[in-house]
């Protein structure tokens, strides 16, 4: 072998090998996160090498990896909407990085109907609250989380009684003989809000610190992908989630309150009736005069001690992100004898399989809740009762004093009832039971990445049951037709509600035209199932009071099933021109098939005026956006005197003044109840025009609404 081939097969590839080792040694990989202000990862940030032609970009968790070669000192962080950052290298190879927005929160994720969307593009009206900006301090059920934070949206206390929760109004009502209340949503199951026996709030048995955030669907163009139940607006509320590569965090919270009563009817004090009375009452009225000098407003009332407390455990087990969370709250109500006790539990987890091609989402959640309810009409009672009487008197009626009267001895029935007696005698209970979870599959085509499928199945459990217990010996049993034994009562009811939604979404970015189309497609099946058992008149002992009327029907049980198909199409020009349309069409077992089916369609346009040429330069404005939007929605929910089923003929027992004679005895009869089998949807017209604006960097931010 000669000497030029000895160079050629042996010396120079061992060069070019030891060469490539070289170059092996001094490259090293990096790796990390990038995040946002709140913490959450950033996707599609280019992380790129300074002076270098290495780059890549983030994931959908914010990661990413990089090798660069040993003598890079610097990488660069950049995305669109972030002001860009340089982060100096040292001996670490794990970097975490926060980016800040340059414009407010045009590119925050906003969640809407059946997916996300960045709000630079929305152009419906969209209210979105994070946990960061929740009410704080002692919130029992998640609306008082937003409660005076969104424009538009009232939420009013039931009354204060531990549990009962609010009433939600979003841009007052739109039904006149229906329901106003929102339709709500949690993670993607769409709940009843005919609630449950047992529980004063659908919303009573969800924790508010497992809630992420509410996203508020306002008007007309936003809310029509929800079609039949969407004149009331709508409320996407989402739980908190584990995130991809997170180490283990153990989050503890735990809260104590006092309530106290803040104000009080001002009534006269004993001492001040005794003096009027004697000075121009009658002999008569004067013997009734006591000797106490009761508040009887301070005796029904109390300070209220109320404590919560929350472990959590969240983080990203390998490919697995995982979120679990225990719950406990004990409240009580300033009005003695209320009380509840909820003890919650949820899971969430959160894997990417595939090459992160399918992302499943699964969430569980189990409520228990018992409930004490006071008689809130010791309230009425503490303002008219005689103030000059003690609280206390040795008698047969508890040891409360009451007006008796002179001949029998007995409680006076044209007299109103001790109030505190009102409250201790009553014995009113329930336990409520919760379970809601679904599990959401979405999954991105391989051979066409732009297409993605997305299935979701839901499932909401509840079960209530309760008594109501009087003893013999409480007053107001003086009338009662079973006085000798006390009275009580049961009940139990049981609603089902099944989900099974499935959607095809397609997205293309058009890079050359700076444009973007969305479209989506779906169906969703929804079945609601109510049942109970209505229970003969009991006694205190529980015992059935003989001679009673038993109920005519023992159980009971209502279905109702809604069918749809809805699209929506988006399409965002130049970045500037954003059009939306909605169309979802309905069916429901409310209404005959002739007027069973429902079409509610919607029309947006938004304009980025801020990205025209003649505001572009105008560095102290950093938003201004022109929305308008029509859509029809319409209301279903008509159930209530109208029953489950308003359209079908049918007959109902009479009572005994409806008796028909025959011979010596008489037969109960039925008569036909009301029906109208052309009943059909209420619908909403809506029309609203917006106008988003922010300055100085998006540190001011606001919207002005017209509807």
């Amino acid at each position: 072998m000669n000497c030029r081939n000895l160079i050629k097969r042996l010396v120079l590839p061992a060069l070019f090998l030891l060469t490539g080792f070289t170059v092996l040694a001094q490259n090293r990989t990096i790796t990390g996160r990038v995040n946002d202000a709140r913490g959450a990862g950033l996707v599609g940030v280019t992380v790129a090498v300074k002076g270098q032609n290495a780059a890549t970009a983030t994931n959908e968790t914010g990661q990413f990896s990089i090798n660069v070669p040993a003598n890079a000192t610097t990488l660069v962080f950049s995305s669109v909407g972030f002001g860009q950052q340089e982060f100096t290298l040292g001996a670490s190879n794990t970097v975490t990085v926060t980016l800040s927005q340059l414009s407010g929160n045009l590119n925050e994720v906003v969640v809407v109907g059946y997916g996300t969307q960045r709000r630079k593009d929305l152009t419906a009206s969209v209210a979105t609250v994070s946990a960061k900006d929740f009410n704080k301090g002692l919130n029992t059920t998640p609306e008082q989380l937003i409660q005076g934070k969104v424009a538009g949206v009232q939420v009013t206390s039931n009354g204060g009684a531990p549990g009962s929760g609010s009433v939600i109004r979003i841009r007052g009502g739109a039904s006149l003989s229906a329901t106003n209340d929102p339709l709500i949503v949690i993670d993607g199951v769409p709940v009843s809000n005919n609630g449950i026996a047992g529980a004063a709030n659908v919303l009573a048995t969800i924790n508010p610190n497992d809630i992420e955030s509410f996203n508020i669907l306002k008007d007309a163009s936003a809310t029509a992908i929800y079609g039949s139940r969407a004149s009331n607006g709508v409320i996407l509320i989402t739980t908190k989630k584990g995130t991809r590569g997170d180490k283990l965090k153990i989050s503890v919270s735990s809260l104590a309150s006092l309530s106290k009563r803040t104000n009080q009817v001002d009534v006269l004090t004993g001492d001040e009736i005794r003096a009027y009375v004697n000075a121009n009452g009658t002999a008569g009225q004067k013997a009734l005069l006591g000797s106490s000098n009761t508040n009887w407003q301070d005796v029904v009332f109390r300070d209220a001690f109320s404590h919560e407390h929350t472990v959590s455990l969240s983080g990203g087990f390998k490919p697995l992100p995982y979120r679990f969370s225990v719950g406990y709250l004990d409240q009580e109500g300033i009005l003695k004898t209320s009380n509840i006790q909820r003890t919650t539990g949820s899971l969430g987890l959160f894997p990417s399989l595939f090459d992160k091609h399918l992302n499943i989402i699964a969430n569980l959640k189990a409520t228990h809740t018992d409930n004490r309810f006071a008689d809130e009409g010791a309230i009425g009672n503490a303002i008219t009762f005689d103030p000059t009487q003690p609280v206390y008197q040795k008698n047969n009626y508890g040891g409360y004093f009451e007006w008796l009267d002179v001949t029998s001895g007995k409680p006076n029935t044209l007299s109103n009832r001790n109030p505190l007696a009102l409250l201790d005698m009553r014995d009113d209970r329930s336990r409520v039971n919760r379970l809601i979870g679904n599990i959401q599959l979405d999954y991105k085509l391989h051979f066409f990445p732009d297409l993605r499928a997305n299935l979701n199945l839901g499932y909401d459990y509840q079960e209530g049951n309760g008594r109501v217990m009087i003893p013999a010996t409480a007053a107001t049993q003086v009338t009662s037709a079973n006085g000798a034994k006390g009275t009580g009562s049961r009940y139990n009811a049981e609603n089902k509600n099944k989900v099974l939604e499935f959607f095809l979404n397609y997205a293309k970015e058009l890079k050359n035209i700076r444009s973007r189309i969305d479209v989506t497609g779906g169906y969703s099946y929804q079945d609601f199932q109510y049942g109970g058992k209505n229970f003969a008149a009991l006694d205190y002992f529980g015992d059935v009071i003989p001679n009673t009327t038993l109920p005519q029907y023992p159980n009971y049980f209502n279905q109702q099933t809604l069918l749809s198909y809805w699209g929506r199409f988006n399409m965002t020009f130049s970045e500037k021109y954003i059009l939306s349309a909605i169309v979802r069409r309905d069916a429901s077992s409310l209404f005959a098939k002739e007027n069973r089916w429902g079409t509610f369609p919607a029309v947006s346009f938004a304009w980025r005026m801020k990205d025209e040429g003649f505001l572009k330069d105008v560095n102290a404005l950093s938003d201004l956006k022109l929305r308008i939007g029509y859509g029809v929605t319409g209301q279903q929910d008509i159930t209530g005197s109208a029953g489950y089923y308003p359209y079908i003929p049918g007959y109902f027992l009479g009572d005994s003044s409806s008796m028909y004679q025959f011979g010596s005895g008489f037969v109960q009869t039925y008569a036909p109840k009301a029906y109208n089998n052309r009943l059909k949807w209420e619908e909403t017209e809506t029309i609203n025009l917006g106008l988003d604006f922010g300055f100085f960097k998006g540190r001011l931010n606001g919207s002005i609404e017209v509807f």
